[in-house]
Order: structure tokens, then C-alpha cells, then sequence
């Protein structure tokens, strides 16, 4: 750590292992999956609790309505849980923030709810990589950029939908992003430890298919079968995708008995462009396909859902912001790597509004998503004192004079 000044030693020094493992394995312990209401009311609290060192506002803001189409086809509200918020020096002339999430995919129900030890290194548990780990470490991070004299006023946000699209959070996730200096957001590294680079957009739909039920045997010219039309779009949709265009139909619920033509489909499907261009591109696609299937087979169509994670596009000042966290990181005998990933997350929300953002400043682990999930003990003092490195340096340079 030849590169570090007397004074950045310093501030680095106390970081230590132990409390922010500590974190990790108490928050890991308590189911957040999104749904899991309940769950993330304890999460939240747990995590207000803990963000109550920094010298800042700590508050529960309640989420957005959101409704999702039900298996009947009808529109319903979806229960999300409270979002963490923390300001710190909320009238400073710079200022940042920084992102991440309390909900995992794990249900109430699932049967990964515990934590054990692969090796001495390697902790196997629910969300340790994604990303109970990346908010202990952050907050190690933000307690060790406090002791080095700081004027960056910076907020927090903590949402507890970021698994299902943040799309309760959005609005605040933008609101709270306007006119930053940059953001840092602590989803897992890559596999390997790389970081992410360019994101695609990410839109969910679901389309209600509305036919005519009848007879399967006496009558089935007088029915419109409305599982059929849906297959039909879904093929459209797959015969879509190209190098930049992502589209998977993911999903036909509906039907009926075998001896009666179905009335009702409801098809879900997922669409990843690598450009605004390709996102409205596609958009007047899927509406051009909608019409066409409602035509060829007598049958109503209710297409529902948007992009809601825009594509994350590389600027100026998010190279720029790369190449400060690229040295600190070398700084501190962390040299990394970057690549551009298929994933999305708040990162692209955070970057639509303007702002620089690295979204992968969280733990090192791998197997996210799986019952395989596991964290790299050894990433979580490291990467916290890299996020009070970086803090130190935007607060005394800023992103453009990296």
C-alpha cells in the first residue's frame, strides 16, 4: 500500500474484520426475501439501528404503490416493505450517495435460512454476497471516511425491492440521486472480483390474452383460444432477439380443462436492450406484434409493464470516477478489472438521472440467487476501506480530477 499518504494510513488503520462479519452474520440470519414483509420490517429496523452512528437523519420512508397483474389477469397491489434512508451534511455544496438493498430472493419459506463455513474464508448463507455483507461494509466504509475530517455530505438509501425491479423505490432512488457528484452502489462483485461496467436496460411485461371460451369437441370454431394466441406472441417475441436485444418469454399462466377452449392466458416475459435506441426500437415491435395477434386470432390483448431499469451507458464522468476507484484499489493492493455484464440493478436508475455510478463496490462471494451463495470473508475489510478511500479522495479532489 505504497501509494497511500501518512494521513490516509491513518484513516484506514482501524478497519477491522471482525464487527463487520459481525453485521453480516445478524443480518444474514433474518429472512428479507421481497415479499417477506415482516421479514424486511425487521431487516429495516435492525439496519436503522446500525446506520445510527453516522452523524445523520435515519428514516423509514413507506414505498411507492405498485400493482401487479394476478393470475386472473387483474390488476393488484403488490405489499412492499419501508426503505432506509440516512442524509449526512444534507446542505453540503458536494455531495454523494450510495445504494443498496435489505430484500434477497429467499422466500419466507425457502429452505436456505442458515449460515455455515465452506473453509476459513468462504461463508455459505442467504444474501451473505447479495448483499447482507455489501451493507455491513458500507457502513464500515462511511464510519471510517468520518474520522478523516469530511465536507462531502452524502445520503444512504437502503430499498427492499431491488430484487423485483425497485420499481416501490424508484421515484425516491431518483429523487435522492439528483444533482450528486456520483454514487457508489455495493452489489456483489463480479466472479473473480471484476467490476461492472456498461448494464442493459430491463423491462418485465405481462400480457392478458382475452378469448372466447367453448365446447372443445361440439363447438371449438365458435371459441378464440386464448393460450394459443399467447404462444403465438411468445414465439414472436423470442424470434426478437439479437446481438443488444434480449427478450425472454419467461412465463403462460391461464388455460382450462382439456375439453374447453381457453379464455384466458396471461404471458410474462423479460426484455434487456443495450440502448434507449433499442428499447424504443423494440417497444414499437412488441406493440406492432400485439396488434397482429389480436387480429390473426379474434382475441383482446392487454399488454402491461415498461422498461423500468434504463440502459447504463459509460460517460465521461463515469470514466472518470472508474479511474479514481481504479487507483485506490491499486493503492491499496486491490487491482481490478472491469466488464460489461447482462444484469441490471439500481446502478441503471441511478445512471439515467445523470449521475456517475460504480454498482459493484460490494463483497466478493459468487453462486448469487442459488442456494450456493456464498461471501469471501477476507473482501469485507478490504472493500470497506476502499469506500473510505474513495470517499477520502472524491471529498478532496472530486470524480472530474481523478
Amino acid at each position: 500500500m505504497a501509494g497511500l499518504t501518512g494521513a490516509e494510513q491513518e484513516l484506514l488503520a482501524p478497519v477491522a474484520r471482525a464487527p463487520i462479519l459481525a453485521h453480516t452474520l445478524d443480518w444474514a440470519a433474518i429472512n428479507s426475501g421481497t415479499a417477506h414483509v415482516e421479514g424486511l420490517a425487521a431487516m429495516a429496523a435492525r439496519l436503522a439501528d446500525a446506520f445510527a452512528i453516522l452523524p445523520g437523519d435515519v428514516r423509514l420512508v413507506d414505498p411507492a404503490p405498485v400493482e401487479k397483474v394476478d393470475a386472473q389477469g387483474r390488476l393488484r397491489e403488490v405489499v412492499h416493505g419501508r426503505h432506509l434512508v440516512v442524509s449526512v451534511r444534507p446542505q453540503a455544496e458536494r455531495r454523494v450517495i450510495l445504494t443498496g438493498h435489505m430484500d434477497t430472493v429467499y422466500p419466507r419459506e425457502h429452505p436456505f435460512q442458515t449460515c455455515d463455513w465452506l473453509d476459513d474464508n468462504t461463508l455459505h448463507g442467504p444474501g451473505t454476497a447479495d448483499m447482507k455483507g455489501g451493507l455491513a461494509l458500507m457502513l464500515a466504509g462511511l464510519a471510517a471516511y468520518e474520522r478523516s475530517g469530511p465536507t462531502l455530505g452524502y445520503d444512504v438509501l437502503v430499498n427492499s425491492d431491488e430484487e423485483t425491479g425497485s420499481l416501490s423505490s424508484a421515484a425516491l432512488i431518483a429523487g435522492l440521486a439528483k444533482d450528486k457528484l456520483a454514487a457508489l452502489t455495493y452489489e456483489p462483485a463480479l466472479p473473480g472480483g471484476q467490476m461492472a461496467r456498461a448494464r442493459p436496460g430491463s423491462g418485465n411485461y405481462a400480457v392478458v390474452v382475452q378469448g372466447r371460451s367453448a365446447h372443445a369437441g361440439r363447438n371449438p370454431e365458435d371459441g378464440r383460444n386464448a393460450v394459443v394466441a399467447a404462444g403465438d406472441l411468445a414465439l414472436r417475441l423470442a424470434a426478437m432477439r439479437r446481438p443488444g436485444l434480449s427478450v425472454n418469454p419467461a412465463r403462460i399462466e391461464g388455460g382450462a380443462p382439456n375439453n374447453t377452449v381457453p379464455d384466458l392466458a396471461i404471458l410474462h416475459f423479460n426484455m434487456r436492450p443495450a440502448t434507449p435506441e433499442l428499447a424504443a426500437e423494440a417497444q414499437a415491435l412488441i406493440d406492432a406484434m400485439v396488434a397482429e395477434v389480436t387480429a390473426i386470432h379474434d382475441v383482446h390483448v392487454h399488454l402491461h409493464g415498461h422498461v423500468s431499469r434504463p440502459p447504463k451507458a459509460i460517460s465521461t464522468g463515469t470514466e472518470a470516477l472508474y479511474g479514481l476507484v481504479s487507483k485506490a484499489a491499486a493503492d491499496l493492493g486491490q487491482p481490478m478489472s472491469w466488464k460489461d455484464t447482462g444484469g441490471v440493478c439500481d446502478g441503471n436508475n441511478i445512471a439515467a438521472c445523470g449521475v456517475p455510478v460504480l454498482d459493484t463496490m460490494g463483497a466478493l462471494g459468487g453462486a448469487i440467487h442459488s442456494p450456493d451463495e456464498f461471501l469471501l470473508a477476507d473482501s469485507l475489510d478490504a472493500r470497506a476501506r476502499l469506500t473510505a478511500l474513495v470517499l477520502h479522495r472524491l471529498d478532496r479532489t472530486g470524480v472530474l480530477a481523478a
